[in-house]
């Protein structure tokens, strides 16, 4: 079981986008991203292979939206566990005999709380059960990524923990407020880092948003709420359309040029979301290494 506690010391790479990714490498506009788990497989071992080679350590799976609410809204015939569980498996297959951990992806339930658009129990029950996929499958710690409301990223935390005894790793959205470090539910980011840490997570973090352009007043939010190792994977800029698809433009050596400030500022593990490609990935670790060389502190 990886050791978050000693990540507070350290910098690491984590990977970066994944739906947009998969589209770019051919997969239709119109399949979920999560079920070419199974559709196809081959696309989602070579991005994340790709994640490693370029110096990830931190692969997350390909099962974000993969619960109950999402698969019977779109009346999908793949189930919740095999959605999750295929995900670990190609996951494990990139990340082979490499010091590369994987976490797996739990994205928000799509439900408000705060309007009774479902219940608690529902809610947990939705959490458990994804939660309990990704831990027969064998991943190595859980990620709760881009929740914006903070009533319902506890009860995932909660729901996970009981359900996996894994480490859990809390990331939200921060992109409302005049320095955006509120979410678009208006939790501010100080607030929901102390509230997490004392839910006992073992890491909080901040991605997608507005772009890592942007980033910098709620990483430095969250450092003040919290002693925990800070999970940073911010968007590359805003996306555009173009020919039906989502684009996003920003490059990897205007991506990577706001990494050291956020490193500066507190952030321990590094990656991307939306609209990040290994090259941007490739650029953070060349910078983490150099962090390591000028501090003699070395990654995880």
């Amino acid at each position: 079981m990886p050791d978050f506690a000693a990540l507070r010391r350290t910098v690491s790479v984590a990977d970066g986008s994944w739906s947009v990714q998969l589209q770019a490498r051919g997969l239709p506009a119109n399949i979920m991203a999560e079920t070419a788990n199974l559709s196809h497989p081959e696309l989602v071992v070579e991005l994340a292979r790709d994640y490693v080679a370029a110096g990830a350590r931190f692969i997350t799976t390909n099962t974000f939206a993969a619960n109950r609410f999402t698969i019977e809204r779109r009346g999908l015939k793949q189930t919740v566990a095999e959605i999750n569980q295929a995900g670990v498996e190609l996951a494990r297959a990139a990340v082979g005999a490499s010091a590369a951990l994987v976490v797996g992806s739990i994205g928000p339930s799509g439900k408000i709380l705060a309007v009774d658009e479902a219940s608690p129990d529902q809610l947990a029950a939705a959490f458990e059960e994804q939660a309990a996929a990704l831990a027969r499958g064998g991943v190595d710690a859980i990620v709760l990524e881009t929740f914006s409301e903070l009533a319902e990223v506890l009860l995932a935390v909660r729901v996970v923990k009981e359900t996996t005894g894994l480490p859990v790793i809390a990331s939200m959205s921060f992109d409302s407020g005049p320095q955006r470090t509120r979410t678009m539910m208006g939790a501010a980011a100080d607030e929901c880092a102390a509230a997490l840490e004392d839910a006992d997570v073992d890491a909080i973090g901040y991605n997608c948003g507005s772009g890592i352009e942007h980033a910098l007043p709620a990483v430095v939010a969250l450092r003040a709420g919290t002693g925990c190792p800070l999970w940073i994977k911010p968007n590359a800029g805003l996306p555009e359309l173009e020919g039906g698809r989502v684009v996003y433009r920003q490059t990897p050596e205007e991506f990577a040029a706001f990494v050291p400030t956020l490193i500066d500022a507190g952030a321990n593990i590094i990656g991307g979301c939306c609209g990040t490609t290994p090259e941007h990935i490739r650029r953070v670790a060349v910078l983490v290494a150099s962090y390591e060389r000028r501090t003699g502190k070395s990654a995880e």
